[in-house]
């Protein structure tokens, strides 16, 4: 009888065990992602007004197509689980939304509408499908990694369009998202390093935003490549033969 009572509270004990490591890696991992679209993606991804359609859809998705990829190699090729990608952009999403809302908005005072976070899920969803259906990872490089890029920026349309109308204010021409900017200064931020619509990709025909997305799904397949290696290399199991005495 006390025994199994001893039994039945270790078991107890190793579940709460368990949540505790779940969740602290989910943290740690979520931590992880969200610094690294920071440092990469940076000012692109922070603030509505350097949304354009020049760098911002080249920037991010190659910036974050990283994680999705290695977390996909091990998932699949260890469990065979399709949502390595999905995973990874909602944790993200919810790190993006908890930075957002304490330091953006709680301790800088910057309006939500001016930081919100773009939105990767859409493509994870298509990313993770591809994978599934194809189960090879060079067809989901190809296929999946080239959607990725090109479907970032029309699935973030509708949260960015109605900050790119145009407006006049005080005789000068400019965007709602630029007219937010100009009355929340962001001094940490100087205008001279401010990477917006500038470059020389319009000479393709003028329009820069084909280009833009072409050229995001083309390093976005190649980065695939590179982070299912880095994935399956850390993900995998390496036994060292003892010695005979």
């Amino acid at each position: 009888m006390q025994l199994a009572q001893a039994n039945a509270e270790a078991r107890i004990l190793e579940r709460k065990f368990d949540i505790v490591v779940i969740v602290s890696m989910f943290f740690a991992f979520v931590g992880g992602y969200h610094i690294h679209q920071m440092l990469l993606a940076g000012d692109w991804s922070f603030w509505t007004d350097w949304k354009d359609r020049m760098w911002w859809p080249v920037v991010a998705p190659i910036a974050d197509i990283a994680f999705p990829a290695a977390v996909q190699s091990i998932l699949w090729t260890k469990f065979k689980m399709p949502i390595g990608a999905t995973f990874c952009t909602v944790g993200l999403f919810f790190g993006q939304w908890m930075n957002r809302y304490w330091n953006f908005w709680g301790w800088g005072t910057y309006p939500l509408n001016f930081v919100f976070p773009e939105t990767l899920i859409p493509q994870a969803v298509v990313l993770d499908g591809v994978l599934m259906i194809s189960n090879n990872f060079v067809v989901t490089a190809l296929v999946g990694g080239e959607l990725w890029g090109w479907l970032f920026y029309p699935t973030n349309w509708p949260m960015i369009a109605p900050y790119h109308v145009p407006v006049e204010y005080y005789g000068q021409l400019m965007s709602m998202a630029d007219l937010i900017q100009y009355e929340y200064i962001r001094t940490s931020t100087p205008e001279y390093i401010r990477m917006v619509e500038t470059g020389t990709m319009r000479s393709f025909a003028g329009g820069v935003l084909g280009v833009s997305a072409f050229f995001s799904g083309f390093v976005s397949a190649c980065m695939y490549f590179l982070w299912w290696f880095f994935g399956k290399f850390f993900g995998s199991t390496k036994f060292v033969r003892h010695s005979t005495v």
